[in-house]
């Protein structure tokens, strides 16, 4: 008799893990908490507490080439850098490929999943599910957790003396959704991340001033390298990771600073970092 595997999340981890125990033959069963696949990649208007979110003009910074399923490429004519509705039309065209709908329970909460009393003879769980406020006990061989790590905000107030004098209005980047609702505002942006920078871009259309602040400064890197082609494509390659592993890290670091400040100069604009 097939193993049982329960996938928890359907989303970009969960429907390749799903697809992979199919293809081993394992009798799978993948269980999303709410209606639909994708999981970060589905851009919703409303935030759950439960599930990682997104704004409207998200664009993957990684290259189609690089992202995409090596047992089902992304279409050719799909943009190198594809926009989150992109990503979502992409996942529902390798779940419909590959027939992986009918082993997914959606709406579906597990709300506990607990080794059984024979655990150490047979490795089975007890999973307990709920569907539309019924629930559910059911046995697994093995249970994968696919729920991605982008849930919980961090959001460290205490560290800004006088926060609590501030009238503004102070919000994560989480609670973010479109830059209209900001406009003719001046606006602060904490974090030069890939969201921080992201978020201020978005911002500049619509703010009246938008100002960014990083404690250390960035590297900033492009998504595109040379000759128009993605960066991951031109710069990951077996070639490369053997010059990584051949020359000394200061000459690796001299070589790609000097790539990235050719494109701009980042101490004229007080980014350069300490770091190499």
């Amino acid at each position: 008799m097939a193993k049982r595997v329960a996938v928890i999340g359907a989303g970009a981890s969960g429907l390749t893990a799903l697809k992979c125990c199919l293809d081993e033959g394992l009798q799978a069963t993948c269980f999303e908490k709410s209606e639909d696949m994708g999981g970060l990649w589905r851009f919703q208007e409303c935030d759950s507490d439960w599930k990682a979110s997104i704004y409207k003009s998200v664009t993957i910074n990684t290259s189609k080439e690089m992202m995409g399923y090596s047992d089902f490429p992304i279409p050719e004519d799909f943009p190198n850098y594809m926009h989150n509705s992109k990503v979502m039309e992409y996942f529902r065209m390798y779940t419909k490929h590959f027939d992986l709908l009918r082993h997914i329970r959606f709406q579906t909460s597990v709300l506990s999943v607990r080794k059984r009393s024979d655990f150490s003879a047979t490795g089975q769980w007890d999973v307990v599910t709920e569907t539309e406020g019924r629930q559910n006990s059911a046995v697994f061989d093995a249970i994968l957790v696919c729920t991605g790590h982008h849930i919980d905000p961090y959001l460290p107030l205490d560290c800004f003396p006088g926060i609590e004098k501030f009238k503004g209005k102070i919000m994560h980047s989480r609670e973010y959704k479109y830059p209209e609702e900001f406009r003719d505002m001046r606006i602060l942006v904490v974090g030069l991340g890939n969201s921080g920078v992201d978020i201020s871009l978005d911002l500049s259309h619509t703010a009246k001033q938008v100002f960014l602040s990083t404690r250390t400064g960035a590297w900033v890197v492009n998504r595109v390298s040379d000759n128009g082609f993605p960066l991951d494509v031109t710069h990951f390659t077996r070639f490369r990771n053997v010059l990584r592993h051949v020359l000394p890290l200061f000459m690796q670091n001299r070589w790609g600073e000097n790539k990235l400040n050719a494109r701009f100069n980042h101490e004229n604009f007080g980014l350069k970092p300490k770091f190499r």
